[in-house]
């Protein structure tokens, strides 16, 4: 695939989990302790637990990520007939700790030797977002992580994506905003933002508003579509 470089960016902006962390990697440090259902309960896990936050940000009912995750897992469980409270326990420890994709940690040392400033804006609130990038030794290649927490709503509401200019001070025009989920590629980019989608599942487009500049496989290519060396 051919990519058009981007130019002027100051800022990049990285979406958390499916983009930068590996949520599949909760479910497969503990595939013994599942059992057979490990695959299909990550699948349902992943797909309840944004549906959640669409739903609350439908019902204007926000609740911090991490109870959302729990509730999404609860339901899970319950699901593939999981019974034992010790799954639950050792699947969301490890949500604190989730495993960076491979290519993650030396794309980030490129861009900081080049000078591009990197943030993260994330789902997540804090208390699960802080613990899991220190516990992955990058928490140094971010200026900031910012929670959709400040604002009480999840992506894609508009308040979500101004934190970035509010707290970074970089308007969406000069930002260039990274997600896995094509969803919230969209939201990011009918707010302004220069986007790519990091299409990690070869997944067709959602067609929805915002047009996303480009996709790639994996966050390896993005110092070049940037014109680092």
């Amino acid at each position: 695939m051919t990519v058009p470089a981007l130019t002027g960016i100051e800022l990049c902006v990285f979406d958390a989990y499916g983009t930068l962390y590996d949520f599949n990697s909760a479910v497969a440090r503990h595939r013994t302790a599942v059992g057979a259902k490990a695959d299909a309960l990550a699948e349902m896990w992943r797909s309840k637990q944004i549906q959640y936050t669409w739903l609350r940000n439908s019902m204007g009912a926000y609740a911090p990520f991490w109870q959302v995750t729990g509730e999404a897992l609860d339901h899970c469980l319950a699901a593939q007939g999981i019974a034992d409270p010790s799954v639950r326990e050792k699947l969301m420890g490890a949500y604190l700790a989730l495993d960076p994709f491979p290519e993650v940690p030396a794309m980030l040392d490129r861009l900081r030797r080049a000078g591009v400033r990197c943030a993260i804006l994330s789902n997540g609130n804090p208390g699960m977002l802080d613990p899991m990038v220190r516990a992955s030794g990058l928490a140094d290649r971010f200026e900031a992580v910012l929670s959709v927490d400040a604002v009480g709503a999840f992506k894609v509401d508009p308040r979500v994506y101004a934190l970035v200019e509010a707290q970074c001070g970089v308007a969406p025009g000069k930002a260039c905003f990274l997600s896995s989920n094509c969803w919230d590629a969209h939201g990011a980019a009918q707010f302004g933002f220069n986007t790519v989608w990091v299409n990690r599942a070869g997944a067709p487009d959602d067609n929805l508003p915002g047009r996303i500049v480009t996709q790639v496989e994996n966050l390896s290519s993005l110092p070049s579509l940037l014109g680092v060396a």
